[in-house]
């Protein structure tokens, strides 16, 4: 077991997570046989195969499966290892990672990232845009903006406060059509939506409003194709107020329809003295409150 080193065990989850040798290939900046080579040196060390041959790609085996959580762990470690080694502890210098949803992440975080670099030009900053949240006590990341409470004691947390969704459309989508004065009204326009269900349209509807994908005349899962729909006039939808604002778009019903998301930055209570982590959790707490201020009526 000892013969086991690190570069086969992320051959082996870059295999597993991609499909694919050559997705592991191209995701390694390696060669597809070297690849290979190491993914059966760990099988030999093993003494089992962690992969069946299909004509759709790599299928893990039972056992291939049981290890991924694992070689997941241990390749958080290692992110986070050199992130940590990047600078010295009281430098704002060097590596962190910064967790985000889709729209937050790349509509509403790169100025507020260009005025940190300016500021602190030896900081890098590495940007995750996803919708799911990364898990800061692993270290996936080292700074998330959540729009959810943080439950685990070890987190420090600050609220930022609400982002408002309210429904939106362009000007020119408004020009010459009836602007939507109830609720109801929304029928006769091509409304944006999602194409399943989503947190977003379950929480509408748990608030009264009866709507549901059978009434978009546009769906799309991602948030940011919803935006930049509402933002080319195919429709009305729902977006954040403060980025509506920010890009001259039409508020409709702010006073039938209004939702809030509580806006979160956290980090890892461990990390809280590091002057680059604190650095960019301090830039995202002033950064975003002016935001949310700014959506505001």
């Amino acid at each position: 077991m000892n013969q086991i080193d690190w570069e086969q065990q992320r051959a082996f989850l870059a295999a597993l997570e991609e499909g694919s040798l050559s997705g592991a290939a191209r995701r390694l900046g390696l060669a597809q046989p070297t690849v290979r080579v190491r993914i059966e040196m760990l099988e030999a060390v093993l003494g089992t195969p962690l992969f069946t041959r299909s004509p759709g790609g790599l299928i893990p085996t039972e056992r291939g499966e049981a290890l991924r959580e694992h070689a997941r762990a241990m390749a958080l470690a290692s992110d986070a290892f050199v992130r940590s080694a990047s600078a010295a502890p009281d430098e704002v210098a060097g590596t962190v990672r910064v967790s985000a949803s889709d729209m937050i992440a790349i509509e509403v975080l790169p100025p507020i990232l260009a005025d940190l670099a300016a500021r602190h030009p030896a900081l890098v900053i590495e940007l995750s845009p996803t919708n799911r949240n990364e898990d800061v006590l692993r270290r996936e990341a080292d700074v998330a903006v959540r729009m959810v409470p943080p439950s685990q004691d070890a987190l420090v947390a600050r609220r930022i406060g609400a982002v408002t969704l309210g429904i939106h459309a362009h000007p020119a989508y408004l020009a010459g059509r009836p602007v939507p004065r109830r609720f109801e009204d929304l029928a006769a326009h091509r409304v944006i939506g999602p194409a399943s269900d989503s947190p977003v349209l379950r929480a509408v509807q748990d608030k009264g409003f009866p709507v549901g994908r059978a009434d978009f005349g546009f769906r799309t899962d991602s948030d940011i194709a919803q935006y930049a729909a509402i933002r080319a006039g195919l429709g009305i939808g729902v977006c954040q107020a403060a980025l509506g604002k920010r890009d001259g778009l039409v508020h409709l019903l702010p006073h039938d329809f209004a939702f809030d998301l509580e806006t979160w930055v956290v980090c890892h209570e461990d990390l809280r003295n590091v002057a680059r982590v604190r650095a960019v959790f301090d830039a995202l707490v002033v950064g975003l409150s002016a935001y949310v201020a700014g959506g505001k009526a």
